[in-house]
């Protein structure tokens, strides 16, 4: 029987994605997925139905790659192909040996999560537009990922964040009074787009006063005085497996400094920001490396 082609026939594309979508628990995945399954359909039907299997999966691997995606966006895609395989094969639309032979095929290395867990600027994006905002939930996180990669903000720190922090100061938002590490008492600015974005969930789950981030019951409504430092935790891993690496809150704070550095912010500025007691903890946040080449002794402007 020739299941493969039946499975990607036109009148079954959103059943086939219902049968992906409804194993998945969290919104962020659903919403990922439910995009990368609408581009692999539509690539497949271009390529007139060559059936759900191994080297279907190989050549869209190939395609994307053409495409100029990144490791982490193709990976992602990949997965929810091999979600659908293995989906169609337990409700008997493909055999179980197709599906096995579509889960072995490789995704991409990635080359941009380094050493350190430090995510491009690429990738730093990508995580901060996945995020649902038509959901509060969605509205929130996206809120808490502006902060810590808009400000550095360690998990802790986002948990404890009230409204009374965020105030102005010289014609830009700042957080004032923030105590991080070692008690030690920072002024952190905020980039206009990461204001904005906890603006958008302050409105949209009617705060004003008190802590900024609260918890949101599934069923979409504010529960609870606040987030503790743990569930900032999961709300990263959770994007971060839609993304499609691996990495913890405490990297978003890495992504922070190593692309403020790479932008020209001084390194003891980045330090200031980030409130750390000695510079040498800064410059291994940034894997700053001596430079033999283009030395500081060539940049004194001496004859």
């Amino acid at each position: 029987m020739n299941t493969e082609s039946a499975l990607i026939a036109h009148d079954q594309t959103q059943a086939i994605i219902g049968l992906v979508l409804d194993g998945l628990n969290s919104p962020h995945s659903k919403r990922a997925y439910a995009t990368a399954l609408a581009d692999f359909l539509a690539w497949y039907e271009q390529n007139g139905r060559p059936g759900l299997n191994k080297a279907t999966v190989q050549s869209y691997r190939v395609y994307l790659q053409g495409q100029g995606l990144a490791p982490a966006s193709i990976n992602l895609r990949m997965a929810a192909v091999k979600k659908l395989a293995q989906e169609a094969a337990d409700n008997g639309l493909i055999e179980p040996m197709v599906a096995n032979g579509v889960a072995k095929v490789r995704g991409v290395k990635q080359h941009g999560v380094r050493l350190g867990n430090w995510l491009s600027r690429e990738q730093a994006q990508a995580m901060l537009d996945l995020p649902d905002t038509r959901t509060l939930k969605g509205l929130r996180d996206k809120a808490i990922l502006a902060l810590m990669l808009g400000a550095g903000l360690r998990r802790s720190e986002i948990a404890l964040l009230t409204f009374e922090h965020i105030q102005q100061r010289e014609g830009r938002w700042v957080i004032v009074d923030l105590v991080g590490k070692g008690n030690r008492v920072r002024t952190v600015p905020i980039p206009s787009w990461a204001k904005s974005a906890v603006d958008r969930w302050a409105q949209a789950a009617g705060l004003s006063t008190g802590y900024v981030f609260r918890r949101v019951n599934k069923g979409g409504v504010v529960a609870g005085e606040r987030m503790t430092s743990q569930a900032i935790y999961y709300v990263v891993k959770e994007i971060a497996a839609c993304l499609g690496v691996d990495l913890a809150a405490h990297d978003l704070r890495r992504t922070y400094a190593k692309l403020a550095h790479k932008g020209g912010a001084g390194i003891d500025q980045i330090q200031l920001s980030l409130g750390h007691a000695s510079l040498r903890t800064t410059e291994r946040y940034l894997g700053v490396e001596q430079n033999l080449t283009d030395a500081p002794c060539d940049r004194l402007g001496l004859h």
